[in-house]
């Protein structure tokens, strides 16, 4: 037993994954070369709720795609699959049973396999709080937003979208969900273009650096591997209490940026945060066998966009 064990000191490593650097090592080993320049903004919109939780009408915002059969393998555990993604903003009923995935977005897929909706999708969860009386109602749609890499088309189109829709369903509040690191930015981007309309809003994130470069109102930062920003997976009192502490923060964050970590933990131990896109962990073969299958499914998704969404600008998926 070394000294810091002695202290009880936790690893060098139980930090949050510093996203922003992994990502940008990873591609630049991958043999990209400019590299991604991620939204960031000096300063940030605030709207503080108009009326008590318990009589606001709120809504989810996510990144998860409806399933389609037709599209290849997007169960649990399943491989990136460029062929799930959407490319518009799409709603769904907050009264049905919706079927979203997330195998078109980046998760991490060696430590979950996004076997569980609700880690990743708190309608069961905020419906359970509306029968509660803790929010006032749940509202009747929910909104999916693209993950785009192109900020001027997430802006432009997608988050004028989901301010619309939102609007038009009497919104007072919204949770947004992200996926993978580039879905942080999009729903980041969404939380801002919402609170300037006078709709408030609280990110549930597992990517602390990404949405707090963008900058937000208000961030639930759960320390757990991307795919689990709604708590842990078959863990219903986890679940219940991220949403809880989301809760929390839009009625009390006092000033934006306000960040609040979730105490939970995803295990005893931490050295899954060794592994996400970590260059250091990976060999020449495995990173030139990335590269091959990243540009194949860069390439399906621009096809496939275009296919979708013919004359859209500028967009550019990736993976996520």
């Amino acid at each position: 037993m070394d000294a810091a064990d002695a202290a009880g000191l936790a690893p060098a490593h139980d930090v949050p994954i510093a996203y922003l650097q992994r990502t940008r090592e990873y591609y630049a080993a991958l043999g990209y070369g400019e590299p991604y320049r991620w939204a960031h903004h000096a300063e940030v919109p605030f709207q503080p709720l108009a009326k008590p939780l318990a009589r606001c009408r709120v809504a989810i915002v996510t990144t998860a795609a409806p399933y389609r059969p037709e599209c290849g393998d997007q169960g649990p555990g399943a491989p990136y699959n460029a062929a799930a993604k959407f490319y518009s903003v799409y709603s769904g009923d907050s009264a049905g049973e919706p079927d979203l995935r997330i195998s078109h977005v980046a998760i991490d897929r060696a430590h979950t396999t996004a076997a569980d909706l609700g880690s990743y999708f708190p309608l069961a969860a905020l419906r359970r709080c509306a029968a509660a009386g803790r929010v006032g109602a749940l509202a009747a749609r929910f909104h999916g937003l693209p993950t785009n890499r192109s900020h001027r088309v997430t802006i432009e189109v997608d988050c004028r979208e989901v301010v619309a829709r939102c609007k038009h369903d009497g919104v007072d509040a919204v949770v947004l969900v992200p996926n993978c690191p580039v879905c942080h930015q999009s729903v980041s981007l969404a939380a801002r273009a919402l609170e300037a309309d006078g709709i408030a809003t609280v990110v549930m994130g597992c990517a602390r650096d990404i949405v707090e470069n963008v900058g937000v109102p208000r961030l639930l930062f759960s320390d757990f591997p991307l795919g689990n920003a709604a708590g842990r997976p078959h863990d219903a009192p986890s679940q219940a209490d991220t949403l809880e502490l989301a809760l929390r923060l839009l009625e009390a964050a006092p000033a934006p940026r306000t960040t609040v970590c979730s105490p939970l933990r995803w295990s005893t131990s931490a050295d899954w945060k060794l592994d996400y896109c970590n260059v250091r962990r990976l060999s020449p073969d495995e990173l030139q066998r990335r590269r091959a299958a990243f540009d194949a499914g860069k390439q399906q998704a621009r096809q496939l966009r275009d296919q979708a969404m013919p004359g859209r600008p500028g967009a550019d998926n990736g993976c996520g």
